[in-house]
């Protein structure tokens, strides 16, 4: 049986900002950098082998942090890269609320149904995400971490235990929040999600998904 665990990459500075970012790479703020440790910290538990990351800044520099800790190197894949919004990245939630709120529910609801303008497809993020999770599922090592991004993160999820990527934003993971999959390469079982143990005695603000 494979562990395979899963982690949102610290805060960045679009999170701080509450920017869209999808593809735009953005650095981790000091309060990120702090997140990544303590996950660091709280991750020596799970006896992990192996850290694939994301090549977005954010990501690989929380994984960078993380491996740091468990004296490990980091492989980088833009395969776990967060979803490209289109014309959405970059722009604030205040002026996504205030211009096209009825159609952000709708795209929350069922991405696939209502895609956001010129947004990386979703059968093409099903693909690349789907390559990825067969590597993972080919490596020796039994406990796996896979830092990342809500989006590709949350993708992962529905791709292992065959919720459907309509379902994509029905989970959330906060800034460096854990979830656990085991699975023995044919049937998948999701453990626990979205866990921020690590961050109880540290006063962070809630980030948006992306």
């Amino acid at each position: 049986m494979k562990r395979i665990i899963l982690v949102r990459h610290g805060e960045s500075e679009y999170n701080a900002y509450k920017r869209i970012q999808g593809h735009l790479d953005t650095d981790l703020t000091p309060e990120g950098v702090v997140q990544a440790r303590l996950l660091g910290e709280y991750l020596q538990r799970f006896n992990i082998q192996k850290i694939i990351t994301s090549d977005l800044r954010r990501a690989y520099r929380t994984a960078q942090i993380v491996g740091d800790v468990l004296g490990l190197d980091i492989q980088i894949t833009p395969l776990l890269r967060e979803m490209a919004f289109g014309q959405w990245e970059g722009k604030t939630y205040e002026e996504i609320f205030k211009n096209n709120y009825q159609d952000f529910q709708n795209w929350l609801i069922n991405p696939v149904k209502y895609p956001l303008p010129e947004q990386e497809s979703i059968a093409d993020f099903t693909e690349r995400l789907s390559t990825v999770w067969q590597e993972v599922l080919n490596y020796p090592e039994d406990s796996i971490l896979i830092v990342a991004h809500g989006g590709s993160i949350q993708g992962l999820i529905c791709l292992a235990c065959g919720f459907g990527m309509e379902n994509l934003w029905a989970f959330k993971h906060t800034n460096t929040g854990v979830s656990l999959i085991q699975t023995d390469g044919k049937t998948s079982q999701l453990i626990f999600l979205n866990q921020t143990p690590h961050l109880n005695s540290f006063l962070k603000k809630e980030n948006p998904i992306m």
